[in-house]
């Protein structure tokens, strides 16, 4: 039980790579809170952990709003005190119609949109979270960027990989800034991981491009969200205390 008494956020809760990690820390102990737009999703969660060693707070709450999150932070930190534990999971590549769109097909809107939502709601969460942080002399903060962020994804957007690359170096700064404070502040960089999300994409592909897909990665198989999960929940233990500015690949050996 490495997370007995841990308070901790993670946004996009209710799926993916959020909904694996929450699941890790509230069975070893964590109350989380489990920030997510869909309520039924919510529901569904609270219904999976239902008896496990820790607790899950669902709270339906756009991670993206300013004044939303900024109240979130303020509530949860009247509640259960300081916390522990950040992990901002918002974002990914099919918020847009053609997640692989070339830069001269682009509309300026669609730029902006993957700019944004893989950026934002990190930077809100870090702005509204660290000063607690700072004042109990500890914390830890996940962040999820993406291989794409590497340029070594040829089938993501510029716009997203320029996104995920703004994480790796956010992270890195963030490293820099908050480890006189007893933060720790690291990433990791998943390959094609397939969640609820991503699934259906990857079900329209041909037998032989998911061969084709599998047969690059070292490992032979495509990721699921507990492998991004379980190096996510490292990164929050004490296993972790001496690491920070890392991002961390989790790719089966994709590079």
């Amino acid at each position: 039980m490495r997370f007995i008494g841990k308070t901790a956020v993670i946004t996009a809760a209710g799926a993916g790579i959020g909904r694996a990690t929450t699941d890790i820390l509230v069975n070893e102990g964590a109350t989380v809170v489990a920030v997510e737009v869909d309520q039924a999703r919510l529901d569904k969660m609270a219904e999976g952990l239902a008896g496990a060693a820790g607790t899950a707070d669902g709270r339906r709450v756009d991670a993206t709003d300013e004044i939303a999150v900024q109240a979130l932070v303020a509530d949860v930190e009247a509640q259960y005190g300081n916390i522990d534990l950040l992990v901002n999971a918002v974002g990914g590549s099919t918020i847009v119609e053609d997640p692989s769109i070339p830069i001269d097909a682009m509309s300026f809107d669609d730029w902006k949109k993957l700019l944004d939502f893989n950026l934002d709601a990190t930077f809100l969460f870090c702005n509204a979270v660290i000063p607690g942080m700072k004042t109990a002399g500890s914390g830890k903060i996940v962040n999820l960027a993406s291989i794409a962020g590497r340029g070594l994804s040829v089938s993501s957007s510029s716009a997203y990989a320029t996104a995920k690359g703004g994480i790796i170096a956010l992270t890195r700064k963030l490293s820099l800034e908050l480890g006189q404070y007893g933060i720790n502040v690291n990433a990791i960089a998943p390959s094609l991981t397939l969640t609820e999300r991503l699934m259906p994409h990857w079900e329209k592909r041909s037998s032989e491009s998911q061969a084709a897909e599998i047969e690059k990665v070292p490992l032979k198989r495509i990721a699921t969200a507990r492998d991004q999960a379980g190096v996510i929940a490292f990164l929050l233990s004490s296993d972790a205390d001496f690491v920070t500015g890392l991002t961390i690949d989790v790719t089966g050996g994709l590079s």
